[in-house]
């Protein structure tokens, strides 16, 4: 089942690659995610994720990541290909999960909600971006 893996040519792994995509600052944002992107010459889509300690342990933050992956993965063929992406809670979620329990929060998202809000902000990036032809 090798279509369906996720090697580390499809992640964004060094600070250098994440600050690239923060600093095209093409981003958009719902209640739950926060996806910044940014074109390579790869052709084929990477991945990087990003999750801050003050949302909760590791075991949540964990599970929220496995879910963005997972998520990305199976979709990743039917994403614009040659661009990179920068995915992270967004703050309105953060401050939620803040104020109410981290685990309670975190425990009850499941994976067609984040699937949805990640393809439906990359959508939503790709149809905004400078210079796409229409």
């Amino acid at each position: 089942m090798k279509r369906l893996s996720f090697p580390k040519s499809a992640r964004l792994l060094k600070n250098g690659q994440f600050k690239t995509v923060l600093a095209r600052n093409m981003r958009s944002s719902d209640s739950l995610l926060t996806v910044f992107m940014a074109e390579n010459n790869l052709n084929r889509p990477r991945l990087g994720l990003s999750v801050a300690k003050a949302l909760g342990s590791a075991v949540i933050r964990n599970r929220l990541k496995r879910l963005i992956r997972e998520a990305f993965r199976k979709n990743r063929h039917d994403i614009p290909q040659s661009f990179d992406y920068l995915v992270m809670p967004s703050a309105r979620f953060t401050e939620s999960a803040k104020a109410s329990g981290p685990k309670k929060i975190v425990k009850k998202i499941t994976f067609e909600q984040v699937e949805n809000s990640l393809l439906k902000l990359i959508n939503r990036i790709g149809q905004n971006r400078p210079g796409k032809v229409q």
